[in-house]
């Protein structure tokens, strides 16, 4: 079965898009919404400043019983409208096995008095044959394709960061 190599799902979020954009763009933040993400570990002095291309930090994830860590570097960052890195090193307790992994992205758009915000997962891994691919997803995720997989931790992500930025007093 050929792989499906980008999946992403919007929302409308009743908030402003620098407002979102402020908040989804410091990656130590994303284990707050995310059903996999545990948040992120940026270098010293510079959580805000995760706001920039270049900036590397290390992700930090949870499925089931597992964690590990991924090494990934911002690729754009435009206030209130874009912010993408890509993941490109990973490992249980340091991101020590390198190779394109995976990018994400978050795009904001005004729509009314809200903002569509659209999240997408694009899988890096281009030089794995299918089978394999599929194989291996198959195992790590319980018997799904990552695709698969990833549309609904997208969606989860989407709907806990809709209800966090329309919380009163958010």
């Amino acid at each position: 079965m050929p792989r499906v190599f980008s999946v992403s799902d919007s929302v409308l979020i009743e908030a402003d898009p620098a407002v979102i954009y402020r908040q989804v763009s410091q990656p130590a933040l994303m284990g707050r919404w995310s059903p996999e993400n545990l948040g992120a570990t940026v270098p010293d002095g510079q959580g805000a400043a995760a706001t920039r291309p270049g900036l590397v930090f290390e992700g930090h994830n949870k499925r089931g019983g597992v964690r590990w860590t991924t090494r990934c570097t911002v690729t754009a960052a435009e206030e209130g409208r874009l912010f993408r890195f890509r993941v490109h090193a990973i490992g249980l307790k340091q991101p020590r096995l390198r190779g394109p992994i995976a990018t994400w992205e978050y795009r904001f758009a005004p729509v009314g008095e809200g903002t569509e915000v659209t999240e997408t997962w694009t899988d890096d891994r281009r030089g794995w044959p299918d089978p394999l691919a599929n194989a291996f997803d198959r195992v790590v995720t319980r018997g799904h394709t990552f695709a698969d997989f990833q549309r609904r931790n997208i969606r989860t992500t989407l709907r806990n960061l809709k209800a966090a930025m329309e919380a009163p007093g958010s």
